[in-house]
């Protein structure tokens, strides 16, 4: 029942905002977006899972970014980096999605891919609704919570993004190189938050 009423609410916003999956090719992000004024904080997270010993690892290693549209208007388009390797492992690859905190980037959960990559993991970030590439400056996510708050007019915090994850879990099941029955989904902060409502509505 609670994973019912949470789809409900989910659909709730986007009953004429739904569209057909649809692909479009981006470019790697050169100067990621961080939001806020304070300092960024500490990479132990992202680099205490070091790469696996891969001989000539970056000329193995494939990189794709790309947008999904889970949903008409400008915070329906969903910036996807994903890494894998090219090598002679099965066809079909365990895919693991991380998500990042508050303020920060799909670009700043990269030491985490590629350990995940070296490793035999399609590994998938996203920038999660008003941040890295859905923002246009440092203010974009508070602006979007006060905005929710006040007006009712979004759901920035968390049920947005779930439904952007519920729409990348379809492509991602879709995908010739992709085991659908092996794909997990982990994150820091907000991050953590998100997946744990994520992983409720999926199971």
């Amino acid at each position: 029942d609670l994973r019912s009423e949470y789809l409900e609410v989910l659909l709730s916003r986007r009953r004429e905002r739904q569209v057909p999956m649809a692909v479009e090719q981006g470019s790697p992000v050169k100067e990621p977006l961080y939001q806020g004024n304070g300092p960024l904080g500490l990479r132990e997270a992202m680099e205490s899972c070091p790469r696996k010993e891969v001989d000539n690892f970056q000329e193995k290693l494939v990189e794709e970014n790309f947008y999904l549209m889970t949903e008409s208007g400008e915070q329906g388009r969903l910036p996807v980096l994903l890494l894998k390797l090219n090598d002679t492992a099965p066809e079909r690859k365990p895919v693991v999605v991380i998500l990042h905190s508050s303020y920060k980037c799909k670009e700043w959960l990269r030491p985490l891919l590629e350990a995940y990559a070296s490793r035999g993991y399609i590994a998938v970030a996203i920038d999660s609704r008003y941040h890295g590439e859905r923002a246009s400056s440092k203010t974009t996510y508070i602006e979007a919570l006060n905005s929710a708050w006040r007006n009712g007019d979004t759901m920035p915090f968390i049920f947005d993004t779930v439904w952007d994850l519920i729409k990348l879990g379809d492509y991602l099941s879709a995908r010739e190189d992709v085991d659908p029955s092996r794909i997990g989904i982990t994150g820091e902060s907000l991050g953590g938050i998100i997946d744990h409502d994520c992983i409720m509505i999926l199971n």
